[in-house]
């Protein structure tokens, strides 16, 4: 074995990079957080009402609860895709069209 100095662990400066760029691909594309947090709602609510989920089987609880889970973060790239191909090709246009008009 070598004896190098290369750590294998994260080290403090690489953990802040890391919430930097969280935070910048963030505001690049808001819809990606809020998809996160739907997942989150739901799985949170879901695990809550396991307890008074009454007749149904677990298998068929956690099924509903997946699919759930997976709509809200859909839904929300879904949004993030409409949103951004809107800013490309309806302001974008106008904002060039009204520059070159006041020119």
């Amino acid at each position: 074995m070598s004896s190098s100095n290369v750590s294998l662990l994260p080290t403090l400066g690489q953990e802040g990079d890391h919430t930097s760029k969280l935070l910048r691909k963030s505001k690049e594309s808001p819809f990606v957080p809020i998809g996160i947090a739907g997942f989150a709602s739901v799985v949170a609510y879901g695990l809550y009402k396991m307890k008074t989920r009454g007749n149904k089987k677990m298998s068929v609880h956690f099924i509903h609860m997946r699919v759930a889970a997976q709509g809200c973060v859909v839904g929300a790239m879904t949004i993030g895709v409409l949103y951004s191909m809107y800013k490309e090709y309806v302001v974008k246009p106008r904002e060039e069209k009204n520059a070159l008009l006041h020119k």
